[in-house]
């Protein structure tokens, strides 16, 4: 059990010093081209109607969580032949790869320092990496909500949703939700390519986040307690505004994280040239500054070490029950 613990802790330590290397390859990268190749190959063979595009859609989920579960338990099946340590390091490395805390921290950030500079496209350009919205027609505080908004999103599916399946079933359980997750990240939208084509993809991905989002809620409330941030009004705005999106998943963090910060996330987004009307998550209690990003991630990171240290702690309790069995 110590074995397995500490080998999903250095996943986090790893990702906390070195992050998404520039330049190095990475297996979500190689989990997107599955996915495009896929969803090339069944759109050729499956009718393009929307019965075709239904059954289509959910063959891409079978074929692409079998094969990146497969590759996932097959490397720690491979390394476990070759030695204790070497399970240890594989799976340390596949929970590094599968976390996204640093990444998050790095690409907001620069969005931080292009505004405290004054440079407005810049921040547009650094923040279009990491929002699906339109970024054209926002201006200052709408890029910092933007990036606010993102850091606070993905804390649950980023972050510690990603955590909780390693502990949950290890590095094979923690990559078959990564690829759920990139499927719903590049084909579950509701616009007319995806609409039928991309439901198995989003459903399952609901499904996949009901409950780590909301644990993250909780973590992060706890988080901001620890920050000296309004744990109260993370609360208070979680239970009043955690709904307040179409998906039933994305506003439980958003809701926490805005209570924190005292701060209004959410409202009207541009998409794919359309203006698409969002109710507004958290009171005004203050206006939001750029600064915001940067308590952001201080949060996502804090709310990362109280999950860890809770699914450490289940452990610990489990192998305790079970050696008193």
């Amino acid at each position: 059990m110590f074995d397995y613990v500490s080998s999903i802790a250095a996943g986090v330590v790893l990702d906390r010093a070195f992050g998404d290397p520039h330049g190095l390859p990475h297996p979500v990268r190689a989990v997107g081209r599955l996915i495009e190749r896929s969803e090339r190959f069944i759109r050729r063979v499956f009718p393009d109607t929307r019965g075709g595009q239904l059954w289509g859609g959910a063959l891409l989920v079978l074929l692409v969580c079998m094969a990146v579960w497969g590759c996932a338990a097959g490397l720690c099946a491979l390394a476990g032949r070759a030695g204790a340590w070497a399970l240890w390091a594989a799976r340390a490395l596949l929970s590094y790869y599968l976390l996204a805390a640093r990444s998050l921290r790095d690409e907001s950030g620069l969005v931080y320092e292009y505004l405290k500079k004054g440079d407005t496209e810049g921040a547009r350009r650094a923040v279009s990496m990491i929002v699906g919205r339109d970024t054209q027609r926002l201006e200052g505080e709408e890029i910092a909500r933007a990036a606010v908004e993102t850091v606070a999103e993905n804390t649950s599916d980023g972050v510690i949703a990603p955590l909780f399946y390693l502990f949950l079933g290890g590095p094979a359980l923690g990559w078959l939700y990564k690829a759920v997750n990139t499927m719903d990240s590049m084909v579950g939208y509701r616009n007319e390519r995806y609409l039928y084509f991309g439901r198995a993809a989003a459903r399952l991905d609901d499904a996949a986040n009901m409950l780590p989002s909301r644990l993250s809620a909780l973590f992060m409330a706890l988080a901001a307690f620890l920050l000296g941030f309004d744990a109260r009004g993370a609360v208070r705005i979680w239970r009043r505004d955690r709904r307040k999106h179409k998906s039933p998943n994305s506003a439980q963090t958003e809701a926490a994280c805005a209570g924190a910060l005292g701060v209004r996330l959410g409202g009207d987004a541009w998409y794919f040239g359309l203006l698409h009307k969002k109710p507004w998550i958290g009171d005004a209690i203050r206006p939001l500054e750029y600064e915001d990003i940067e308590r952001a991630g201080r949060l996502m990171y804090r709310t990362e070490d109280v999950a860890l240290a809770a699914g450490m702690g289940v452990c610990l309790c489990a192998a305790l029950l079970a050696g008193l069995a």
